[in-house]
This record gives structure tokens, C-alpha cells and sequence, in this order.
């Protein structure tokens, strides 16, 4: 993966007032002064990872070999490598705070940061925030005070504004490129799970990663975070995760190192051109709500299924992404206004979004005994454990947290993630029910596990 930037028009400058180069002496412009001052803020960041790996001979699994040794093989021998990986990093903070990708530093034993005037501090872990691909670090400058970028409203940026990509690409050193913002709110850029990028035709390269998108107000617009390429090399499609979302994952490392999200209590699809031609509507747009959590706060708030979400506040919603993200952008428990539209008609209500509910609580237990689920530690889903688990926090029943090596739930090839619903022709709804269904012994075991959307009936007998 790798990184872009984003960024806004000049500094103090309207929208409206925004003007293309009239001349070629205005062509001749300079972007110098924009870099001499930002560039200082952007930082390389080299991590280390320790691999430890296991070789053995492959000559022990000649069967020639095995007549003689069985299963008391040798052991092999450990070795271990480093694996280093290269990106960059913002400082956003003068007391040495940085905003970098998560997959930058991912798994990281050691993170080393060299700033602009080439020198080098260890960094301490703050945050990482897979779903965004965002991580927080913090360098000890004994009290010095750093240069640092500050935030722009991502909201404020439109396509065609200039910006400028500063980064490290394939580690040459830092480097600056210059170009527009070629599209805003791309959602289908599977870098993370907040999907909702701006793009930008800056040259961006392995290297740029965690990189600093700057307006030409000096302002930081975005994070470099992907490209688009074939070869592994710029081709003028790069993404970057914008300022506002950067703005939420910074303030959660400042308040205690853990992302808190807010929670709709409701899922739908994207209304296609199809889906509004059978609605009626002159136009796709919108999320179709298909389905709403008991007692969450989109149900508290009489959203039903059926109904479309158009807006929230003064941002239209084009598509679930666009929903999840905008949500997200919100602090926990505050009120948000919904522009709702229920068959030809349309209004406004509030929804006091909160925390994702663990309820039921998520009661982990290992299933024991003779049962083929046993070495499987079971757990009641909620959304806030879902959402912990990476899975959708709409998800009920009881799921698979953790499968122990050489258990017969193992050799059922069973994996964390997977839910159980039924056991013997009992459905699941709680930890207890696994445990009360696999006690006692059976002959034959009947058992229905939900994988993604795929539902299996598996039999065996002992």
C-alpha cells in the first residue's frame, strides 16, 4: 500500500474567488515558500519487525526418513530475520505527536522517526486504528518544540484544488510533487474500512505512506494511505485519508489511546438506478435501510426498514460508506440530524447517536467434552463485541472467539468469526445454550455454522 495527499486553494482565499493562472509570468509561480514551511513538519518513519521462523529439513518428510524416525522427528531450528518496512509520517503536534498509516508500523518491535534536519528518535506506539489505516506516535524531543502542520476542514476542499504530496518515495529522501484533487468521497478504495478518500494525481510511491497531502494554505488535507497501480509506481491515482477523519483519530490518542466510534444502530444499501426507479425518485442516491437494531438509537429515533437516508446535517449521503463515514466523524453521544425519505414522504429527525451497547454481555466460554465444538471458546455477540471482532455489529447470536490447536472444533475446521446456530436441532442464542447442548455425548451431531453469508449443516458421527 501506499500513500497520497490532498489540499485545499490559497490561503484566506473564498471558493468563488478561486482563479486559474491568467499568464505565464502567474505560471512561473513558485511553490517554494509552501514547502520551506511544511516540508520541516513531514518525518520518515523506518520499523522494524523481529520474524521468527521454524526451518526443517524437507528431507524429514521423505518416507524414507520416517521408517526410521516416526513421529520423533527432529526438531527444527529457529532462526529469525529482520523485516524492515519504510513510510512517513506528520507531526501535528509541536510536543512531538505524529500521524502515520497503520500499516506503516503494523507489528512493529522497534519505530524509528528521522526528521527533516536528519535527526532520529525512537517512537512509542499512542494509537493504531486498523480501520482507518491511522496510527498515532509520539517522539521524546526532551522539551524542544517541533514544527507541526495544522488541520484543515476536509469538508472545505473541492476537485481541482491544487495540492501539494510530501513523503519519502522508495526512500530516496524527502520529495515534494504538485497536483489537483482529482475526485472526493471515493468509497470504493478497499484500503481500509472507512472508505471515503480523496484523490489526487500527485506522483505518489511505495514510500509515501503516512505522507502529508498540504494546501496550499499550509495546512494539512489529508494522509497519503493507497495508490492505484499495476506496477507498483505512480500512474496518477492515489488516495489519502482526509483531515477530518485524521482530526477524530488524533483526539482519541490525546484522550486515552482507544477509538471510540459512534453508533447508528441501522444498515442498508446503496439506491441504485434501479432501486430509484422503483421508488419513484428522479435520481440513485441515498442508503435503503434494510435493517435497524432493537432499542438502538436509529430505532428510538423511528427509522423503520424501507425507509432511505438522503442527508446528514448539510452532507448528502450517496452511499452506505458515505453513511458509516460521516457517522464516524461524529463524537460519541451527540445528536445528529437525518434527512429521511418514507415513500413519497420526506423529513427531518434526530438520532442521539452513542457507543456500540455490549448487551448481552459477551460471557466467553470454552466448550468441553467429547462434543466436535470442543476446543472452541464461544462468546455472546453485541455490538460493541462484534465491532471489536471486526464483524458487522449487527450480527446476533453466539460466536467463535478462538479455536485451541489439535481440538476437535480444529479438526472441524472451525475459525474465529464463525457463528453457531444450532446444535442438534437447538437453536443458539446465548453462550449458555452451547454449553447446556454439547454436555452430553452423542452418536451424531448435527451442527449449524454461519460463515459470512453463507450458511452450513454439518454431520458427523462418532
Amino acid at each position: 500500500m501506499i500513500a497520497v495527499l490532498s489540499a485545499l486553494g490559497a490561503a484566506g482565499v473564498e471558493a468563488a474567488d478561486r482563479i486559474a493562472p491568467g499568464s505565464q509570468a502567474e505560471l512561473q509561480l513558485s511553490y517554494a515558500p509552501i514547502v520551506r514551511r511544511t516540508a520541516p513538519a513531514v518525518v520518515n518513519i523506518y520499523a522494524r519487525k523481529v520474524v521468527r521462523r521454524t526451518f526443517r529439513s524437507p528431507f524429514f518428510n521423505d518416507p524414507f526418513f520416517r521408517r526410521f524416525f516416526g513421529d520423533m522427528m527432529p526438531p527444527g531450528t529457529n532462526r529469525k530475520r529482520i523485516e524492515n518496512s519504510l513510510g512517513s509520517g506528520v507531526i501535528v503536534r509541536p510536543d512531538g505527536y505524529i500521524v502515520t498509516n497503520h500499516h506503516v508500523i503494523a507489528n512493529a518491535d522497534e519505530v524509528t522517526v528521522a526528521l527533516s534536519d536528519r535527526r532520529e528518535f525512537d517512537a512509542s506506539v499512542v494509537l493504531t486504528d486498523e480501520r482507518t489505516d491511522l496510527a498515532v506516535l509520539r517522539i521524546n524531543t526532551g522539551g524542544a518544540s517541533l514544527p507541526f502542520l495544522e488541520l484543515l476542514d476536509s469538508d472545505e476542499i473541492e476537485v481541482g484544488d491544487i495540492i501539494l504530496a510530501i513523503g519519502n518515495p522508495f526512500g530516496v529522501g524527502q520529495t515534494v510533487t504538485s497536483g489537483i484533487v482529482s475526485g472526493l468521497a471515493r468509497t470504493q478504495v478497499g484500503a481500509a474500512d472507512f472508505r471515503y478518500f480523496i484523490q489526487t494525481d500527485a506522483a505518489i510511491n511505495p514510500g509515501n505512506s503516512g505522507g502529508a497531502m498540504v494546501a496550499l494554505d499550509g495546512r494539512l488535507a489529508g494522509v497519503n494511505t493507497a495508490i492505484f497501480s499495476k506496477s507498483g509506481g505512480s500512474i496518477g491515482i492515489g488516495f489519502a485519508v482526509p483531515a477530518n477523519m485524521v482530526r477524530v483519530v488524533i483526539e482519541s490518542a490525546l484522550q486515552g489511546g482507544r477509538v471510540v466510534r459512534p453508533w447508528l444502530g441501522a444498515t442498508g444499501q446503496a439506491v441504485t438506478g434501479d432501486i430509484a426507479a422503483a421508488q419513484g425518485l428522479d435520481r440513485p442516491g441515498g442508503v435503503l435501510i434494510n435493517a435497524v437494531y432493537p432499542k438502538g438509537p436509529a430505532d428510538q429515533a423511528g427509522i423503520r426498514i424501507g425507509d432511505i437516508i438522503k442527508a446528514i446535517g448539510r452532507h448528502e449521503i450517496l452511499d452506505p460508506e458515505g453513511l458509516e463515514f460521516r457517522i464516524a466523524m461524529r463524537p460519541p453521544d451527540s445528536r445528529v440530524s437525518l434527512t429521511v425519505l418514507r415513500g413519497e414522504e420526506k423529513f427531518a429527525t434526530e438520532v442521539t447517536l452513542g457507543p456500540p451497547p455490549e448487551i448481552p454481555r459477551r460471557q466467553l466460554a470454552w466448550v468441553e467434552g467429547g462434543s466436535p465444538l470442543a476446543g472452541a471458546q464461544v462468546g455472546n455477540l453485541s455490538p460493541a463485541f462484534a465491532e471489536e471482532l471486526g464483524l458487522d455489529p449487527m450480527l446476533r447470536g453466539v460466536v467463535i472467539v478462538e479455536v485451541a490447536a489439535r481440538s476437535p472444533a480444529r479438526r472441524l475446521r472451525l475459525r474465529p468469526g464463525d457463528i453457531i446456530v444450532s446444535v442438534n436441532g437447538v437453536d443458539i442464542e446465548r453462550t449458555d445454550d452451547v454449553l447446556s447442548a454439547t454436555r452430553e455425548d452423542e452418536d451424531e451431531w448435527r451442527i449449524g455454522v454461519k460463515r459470512g453469508d453463507r450458511l452450513s449443516n454439518v454431520v458427523i458421527r462418532q
